[in-house]
C-alpha cells in the first residue's frame, strides 16, 4: 500500500513540475515588465508568488 501511495505522489509530481516551470517563467516575465515599468506593487506581488512557486518546486523535487 505504501508503494502505491508513493507511486501516485511521484506521478503527481511528474505532472506538476512542467506546469510549475511554465508558471515560474510567466511570473519572471511579469516581474521583468514590472521592473521596467517601475511598478513597486507588481514587483512585490511577483516576488511573493515566485517565492511560493520556488517552495513548491523544492518540495516536489525531493
Amino acid at each position: 500500500m505504501k508503494q502505491v501511495i508513493q507511486t501516485l505522489k511521484n506521478t503527481e509530481a511528474e505532472r506538476r513540475i512542467p506546469v510549475l516551470r511554465l508558471e515560474i517563467d510567466y511570473e519572471l516575465a511579469t516581474l521583468h515588465d514590472a521592473l521596467v515599468e517601475k511598478n513597486p506593487e507588481q514587483i512585490k506581488r511577483s516576488k511573493k508568488k515566485l517565492e511560493r512557486l520556488r517552495q513548491e518546486m523544492l518540495q516536489l523535487e525531493t
